[in-house]
């Protein structure tokens, strides 16, 4: 087949989930909606969090970081997605395609490392409240937050680099909602199985050892958990936990199916499912999930809203 010269100007075509649709209009709508739900109950946490001295504790400092990473999670697909549809294009740049594909890898990677340090933090909190705020002092928050980020970095530019350096053919239709790794293969007009091999196995190497202390740090804790005597103590972890383990299972869910499976499993409908779900919906029902079963967030709304001049005059 006929290669094409990504240094002249060509660009994708992104053949996404609103072209598939029957009703392109209502599901552009409900993305539209879905979208300012992300931005406004994530930015509100981050809000909440920030000038709530009550929250200047690990798990909020660890929260916070998921809001800001669902923020721009959100805001690097979903905003060209529906301004292409209004618009009537759905190109996208060589350098565009990189960036976002960069992008999304870096996010999803630093949201997965992230939601196992949570799970660590909830581990210390439980089993070994008295040593908390040592082995969870402001510096190794940090630190853990630092090293979601610096991880899912290099992990994103390594495949960033090798994935645009494929020889494309003429055929330049992604049928994708964004750039991502399996669909861009599909693309190449090069034997693309032994990096196939490697995507699996990086995948599997960054995802399941996070997964793996998810479960072992939530094991600890329900065995934990269930030796308490108080039952309000009990309710409490309880209600933390699971919390935690839904949203869990949602990215960890989406992100296996995505990455783990074999290229010969992939197909448009299901992938572009899978991408809408962890880039568009899980940003809305992450911080729904920790925010309204959690009474010190929740109170802590109410104590920044009630100091707003409009809440006041009601």
């Amino acid at each position: 087949m006929e290669l094409w010269n990504s240094s002249l100007g060509s660009g994708f075509i992104l053949v996404e989930i609103l072209n598939d649709s029957g009703s392109p209009e209502l599901l552009c709508a409900a993305i539209a909606v879905l979208y300012m739900l992300a931005l406004t109950s994530n930015g509100l946490l981050l809000l909440v969090i920030t000038v709530d001295a009550r929250l200047h504790a690990p798990m909020y400092l660890l929260l916070g970081q998921l809001s800001l990473m669902d923020v721009m999670l959100a805001s690097v697909v979903t905003p060209k997605t529906l301004v292409d549809y209004l618009c009537g294009e759905n190109a996208i740049s060589f350098g565009g395609c990189a960036l976002q594909m960069f992008l999304v890898l870096t996010l999803g990677g630093a949201e997965g490392l992230l939601l196992a340090f949570m799970a660590y933090d909830r581990y210390v909190a439980i089993c070994h409240p008295l040593n908390y705020m040592i082995l969870m002092r402001p510096q190794i928050c940090w630190l853990l937050v630092a090293t979601s980020w610096i991880l899912a970095f290099l992990n994103s530019v390594i495949h960033t680099s090798y994935t645009m350096h494929l020889p494309f053919c003429t055929s330049r239709a992604i049928r994708h909602l964004l750039c991502e790794v399996p669909p861009l293969l599909k693309l190449a007009c090069a034997d693309t199985s032994g990096y196939e091999f490697m995507v699996y196995v990086s995948s599997a190497t960054f995802l399941m050892p996070a997964l793996a202390a998810i479960l072992a740090s939530y094991t600890s804790v329900l065995a934990a958990v269930l030796r308490m005597s108080s039952g309000e103590g009990r309710q409490k972890a309880l209600v933390t936990c699971s919390s935690h383990l839904t949203v869990v299972g949602m990215y960890y869910g989406a992100a296996m199916f995505m990455y783990l499976q074999p290229s010969s499993y992939h197909s448009p409908p299901q992938d572009n499912i899978l991408s809408a779900f962890y880039i568009i919906v899980t940003p809305v029902l992450n911080p729904l999930t920790y925010s309204l079963r959690n009474k010190e967030i929740m109170g802590a709304f109410r104590r920044v809203l009630g100091r707003l001049p409009f809440v006041q005059g009601w």
